[in-house]
């Protein structure tokens, strides 16, 4: 008997040196580490990827390498956690053409993987989502994904009538009973967060969603343990709905500058402003995108969003409109006064900054005018444009949105974490333009393609201009 069980122990042990010696395992090595905390840099350091996930980061000097790692030496670079932006809608375009039929799984996934090759390694989708995108979701927790990380919130709540979500996935609601039955229905599904939108596109539209329903939704959503985001414009309505209890705002107040009975509100109540999308409202400020012959942003959309941004009509569009949102029998003038609503919103954000409450970062990126990952680097160069350092940019942009998300897996360079990770040419703490430098991405310890390596919807070589290398420039 007692030799059957040395003979166990000796099984066991074999299976264990065998799963160990199969482990996959990749270093980089002497890099700067910018680890997304807010902690000072460490230069001259390793980081020691195994099956996916960060086993070991410190000086190179520590580092024992396990035998049959494979050590990618990348001197002079830095590396910082993958960027994570908390307000997205995935696969909803053609060109510039937004339509729920192009919502499909090879549409979302060509998404993702433009996240990714911007150094986007985690998204959080809020309303929009067919139920597949869960299932995807789902999947991509029970493996390593090689695209961007998804967060949904499933089909957020829309009054009907009135402003939000994408016809023919969400389903307006008008009554509190009903508002109940789609968070139900919501919660059911899995999702992460419920999604609400409160806004009358600057009264073009006549009909806003009641406190009422949003009142309801807000506690529906508390029963279930899910915390609600909101969709606001107003300044009454941010205040109004932190008394109903809402977890977070999806875009920053614009009518108005922010008061000190706001900000205390938010303080007082952990109200975060998950995503202040400063990159959305410079795009609707803006006649012609001065960007349009950047290789950061031409490499990663498709020809016929470059045709459509460069046409006289969109500029004519911009600068008279109005125009007919999908679904809705009104006409608006979508960019009218958008210049004086871009400077509120920063100057908004800049006083909820100072004021100390909880800020992530999300863009609003994937409808028409709004660009998968190119936009959150830009809305980490317009929060540095308000005051704030890179490094608190960068920490936004990573282990805030991480905070937000309750993802304590990501968000962070430390031992234990996936390894999502960017490595940069040049030093985003210099000057945050930086962080378009990529050299390389890991997503789960995975290798994937970067924003050079890529050439959205044309041949490879369809793509010249621009590298890694090159000093980027502020476009505005």
């Amino acid at each position: 008997m007692q030799g059957l069980k040395l003979a166990a122990a000796l099984f066991a042990a074999s299976l264990v040196t065998s799963g160990a010696s199969l482990a996959e395992t990749t270093i980089l090595k002497n890099v700067t580490v910018i680890d997304g905390t807010g902690a000072a840099s460490m230069p001259g350091s390793a980081i020691v990827m195994t099956d996916g996930k960060i086993a070991w980061v410190g000086p190179v000097a520590s580092l024992k390498a396990p035998k049959g790692a494979k050590i990618r030496d990348m001197s002079g670079k830095f590396v910082m956690p993958g960027i994570i932006d908390s307000h997205v809608h995935v696969g909803m375009m053609h060109d510039v053409t937004q339509d729920e039929k192009y919502e499909t799984p090879e549409n979302v996934q060509a998404d993702l993987k433009i996240y990714a090759a911007y150094g986007v390694t985690a998204v959080q989708v809020l309303g929009t989502d067919k139920d597949f995108v869960l299932d995807m979701r789902n999947q991509q927790r029970k493996s390593r994904p090689n695209m961007a990380r998804l967060f949904s919130s499933g089909q957020g709540a829309v009054m009907k009538g009135g402003y939000g979500g994408l016809v023919g996935v969400t389903q307006p609601i008008s009554t509190p009973q009903e508002a109940r039955t789609l968070v139900d229905q919501q919660a059911a599904k899995g999702v992460d967060f419920i999604k609400l939108w409160m806004d009358d596109e600057r009264k073009t539209i006549p009909v806003k969603m009641t406190y009422e329903v949003s009142s309801a939704i807000i506690d529906q959503a508390h029963k279930h343990h899910l915390r609600a985001v909101a969709h606001i414009f107003y300044l009454a309505d941010a205040k109004e709905l932190i008394h109903e209890g809402v977890d977070g705002f999806g875009h920053m107040v614009r009518d108005q500058p922010v008061d000190s009975e706001l900000l205390d509100m938010m303080k007082a109540k952990g109200v975060w402003m998950v995503s202040s999308t400063l990159s959305r409202e410079m795009a609707y400020s803006l006649a012609i995108m001065p960007w349009l012959q950047d290789p950061f942003f031409t490499r990663g959309v498709t020809p016929g969003t470059l045709d459509a941004l460069r046409s006289p009509a969109r500029e004519k569009a911009v600068v008279l409109g109005p125009t007919r949102f999908p679904g809705l029998p009104y006409e608006r003038k979508v960019f009218f006064d958008m210049d004086r609503t871009v400077f509120q919103a920063l100057e908004n954000y800049q006083a909820m900054v100072q004021a100390g409450v909880n800020t992530g970062m999300g863009t609003d990126s994937g409808p028409n005018g709004r660009f998968p990952g190119f936009n959150a680097h830009e809305e980490m160069q317009l929060e540095v444009m308000t005051g704030r350092t890179p490094m608190e940019a960068i920490k936004s942009a990573t282990s805030d949105n991480a905070r937000w998300l309750g993802d304590t897996s990501i968000g962070s360079i430390a031992a234990g974490k996936w390894a999502d990770l960017v490595v940069l040419e040049k030093n985003p703490l210099d000057d945050i333009r930086n962080t378009e430098t990529i050299a390389a991405v890991y997503i789960a310890g995975n290798s994937v393609p970067t924003i050079w390596q890529t050439c959205r919807d044309r041949a490879a070589k369809a793509c010249t201009g621009g590298s890694s290398t090159v000093s980027p420039v502020m476009p505005y």
